[in-house]
């Protein structure tokens, strides 16, 4: 069942590890066939190196496995939580890489002060609150998706195609999970280039035109970049 979208899935695992963004299993991808709304992901604590496709686990929007012979990864509840919730995307990334994982440690949004950052995210990526003591001891897992969910109540989550989660690490998402893999990496480098220029002028500020310019020149009905 799935066998293309187990193999797309399988491979944006190993992408994972291939930009540097995961080490030991600190990380999974997963997708959605919104047809058949059904869901593949990274099966829990496989290290990437032994992982096969084959491995991948299929679960439906309740989180019920409908094949696969290993448990499915421990965030998957987080995942299913952000298929529901924003109908456009097709696959989630989760990593802890380090100058992403860092901003959210720290609490702090990774604020858009670059076109490099403009090209892919509208505006600043931001951070989730504090999570309550009933959201940890309860269904910990699905209520991470939900605080997800509420941060992005007045944000578009296709112009915003990422976050962080305070005190744990960021989530990306896109169209499908190439596309959220792609917007991991890109997080992951904004947030190195956020932390480096503050260091060197705590006071900088960003055009606004520019961040305008550079993301709808790519996104929306009216983008022109490219072929």
């Amino acid at each position: 069942m799935l066998e293309l979208l187990k193999e797309t899935v399988y491979r944006a695992n190993l992408d994972l590890v291939k930009h540097g963004l995961v080490i030991f299993t600190w990380g999974n991808a997963s997708a959605i066939d919104r047809t058949l709304n059904l869901v593949v992901i990274k099966p829990s604590g496989v290290s990437y190196e032994e992982m096969k496709s084959t491995d991948m686990v299929v679960v439906d929007l309740d989180g019920n496995i409908i094949e696969g012979k290993l448990k499915p990864s421990s965030d998957t509840a987080t995942h299913l939580a952000l298929y529901k919730a924003f109908p456009n995307i097709g696959g989630v990334i989760h990593t802890h890489s380090t100058y992403a994982t860092s901003w959210a440690q720290a609490g702090c949004e990774i604020p858009n002060i670059g076109t490099t950052h403009a090209d892919y995210f509208r505006d600043a990526i931001p951070c989730t609150r504090d999570m309550n003591t009933q959201e940890v001891e309860g269904e910990y897992e699905k209520e991470t998706g939900n605080v997800i969910i509420e941060r992005f109540k007045n944000i578009n989550p296709d112009y915003v195609p990422g976050v962080l989660v305070k005190n744990h690490g960021p989530f990306s998402w896109g169209k499908d999970a190439h596309d959220a893999v792609h917007n991991a990496v890109v997080m992951e480098q904004v947030a190195k280039m956020a932390y480096i220029s503050f260091g060197i002028n705590p006071n900088l500020t960003m055009n606004e035109l520019l961040i305008k310019k550079h993301f709808y020149r790519k996104h929306g009905p009216n983008a022109y970049y490219g072929q």
